[in-house]
């Protein structure tokens, strides 16, 4: 014996409603995070650590990289100290509140970082820092 229902008989149906909603939330997302991002353009040193770092990155800051021999790096670019002096100056005239950030190697001796601050400081930077890593020294 067929039994037949009292509900008519319907085709399934595939809602797009909901699918469209996740999509646009999936690409709000993404673009949030990709705004949240920054570009590294320094020379990759092993940095010491500090245990009470917390970031402080600043989009038109310009960073510096001094790697174990004393060189100094600007965006992978090796650069000469009058070659820094006159970036520092460029910069300086069309920012003068500009950051300057110091990634030093965990293994360049402290004359030599003491050296490229002093001549950040003498180019007439004063807002300079020391990048380090997060956490403990290991």
């Amino acid at each position: 014996m067929k039994i037949i229902s009292p509900i008519g008989h319907r085709r399934p149906r595939l809602e797009i409603i909901p699918l469209i909603d996740i999509m646009f939330f999936l690409l709000a997302s993404f673009m949030m995070v990709s705004l949240t991002m920054h570009k590294n353009r320094n020379m990759p040193v092993n940095l010491e650590g500090a245990a009470h770092a917390k970031s402080d990155f600043k989009p038109d800051a310009l960073t510096l990289s001094v790697d174990r021999e004393g060189k100094v790096f600007i965006e992978h670019n090796a650069v000469t100290l009058p070659e820094l002096r006159e970036t520092l100056l460029a910069r300086l005239k069309t920012n003068s509140g500009m950051t300057v950030y110091i990634a030093g190697d965990r293994e360049t001796p402290h004359g030599k970082m003491i050296n490229v601050l002093d001549f950040v400081r003498g180019a007439g930077v004063q807002k300079v820092a020391f990048t380090v890593k997060n956490g403990a020294s290991q």
